[in-house]
């Protein structure tokens, strides 16, 4: 099938807002959700094998960039960003972004997927079972260094696997920072959007490098899916945030993580 076929865009349409959804339901990055669907949907689609992975990762930072801008607005309405601290973080964020985006782009597609699986199982293990210790809350400033270090693990994680690095930087702010919870979320928001940004430029960059290409595409992020998929992760996302405080988050969170777990398992299963 055609990238323009009725079929695609109604299924990229629906995993749009399906992503945004449960991004905003689970407080989730929408690319742990968005990489599995891309790497089914753009063999649909009828994308080269060796240009499926890296697209698929492309495109994810490139949707999840607006979206960390509106969330990242939100949150400096209440006064849940630090400045001074983001501006440290963002600095380890380019660094970290540009290490992880160069080193994936060079991985060859089958091993940069295992990766992912891997991480998808890892992370479905840790919503499971991991319950960290929470430090008390530090009211001095963070030091710049630790600052450099914590933006740097997210960016890297963010650019090598695709996705928001809040995964990363949240309990490392929350744990190696000792920031309230509500900053740590706030910066970390402001840091998946430097993060993905050079991410972002740094995939456009190494698939212009690539004699193949993809419909659409500028390097390996596709235009027409960040268009189309872009706007309903942000409406979705609001419509999933509504409906978390009317649900039991523990058992929601506990279902996605087997969920996760079985897309890890069958990702590393057809390699």
């Amino acid at each position: 099938m055609d990238l323009l076929s009725p079929q695609i865009i109604i299924l990229t349409l629906l995993m749009g807002s399906f992503a945004g959804f449960l991004a905003g339901l689970l407080g989730i990055g929408g690319g742990v959700i968005l990489v599995p669907l891309f790497l089914w949907l753009f063999p649909l689609a009828g994308f080269p094998p060796e240009l499926i992975v890296h697209t698929a990762f492309g495109t994810s930072l490139a949707i999840i960039l607006p979206t960390a801008i509106s969330s990242t607005l939100g949150h400096r309405k209440r006064g849940n960003v630090d400045w001074h601290m983001v501006g440290f973080l963002a600095l380890g964020g380019v660094f970290g972004s540009l290490l992880g985006s160069s080193v994936a782009a060079i991985i060859p597609g089958e091993k940069l997927k295992m990766c992912f699986g891997l991480m998808q199982i890892v992370i479905s293990l840790k919503l499971l079972f991991y319950k960290p210790y929470i430090p008390p809350e530090n009211v001095e400033r963070a030091k710049r260094f630790s600052l450099l270090l914590v933006g740097f693990a997210g960016g890297l994680f963010s650019a090598f696997f695709g996705m928001g690095g809040g995964v990363i930087a949240v309990p490392l702010m929350l744990i190696a920072l000792q920031l309230p919870i509500y900053l740590a979320v706030g910066n970390s928001s402001a840091l998946i959007v430097v993060s993905s940004f050079s991410a972002v430029i740094c995939y456009i960059w190494f698939g212009m490098q690539n004699p193949g290409s993809t419909p659409f595409s500028i390097g390996y992020v596709n235009l027409l899916v960040t268009a189309l998929v872009a706007p309903l992760t942000i409406i979705f996302a609001r419509v999933g945030v509504k409906l978390a405080s009317r649900t039991s988050q523990t058992k929601l969170v506990k279902i996605f993580a087997i969920l996760l777990m079985f897309v890890g398992i069958k990702i590393l299963l057809k390699l």
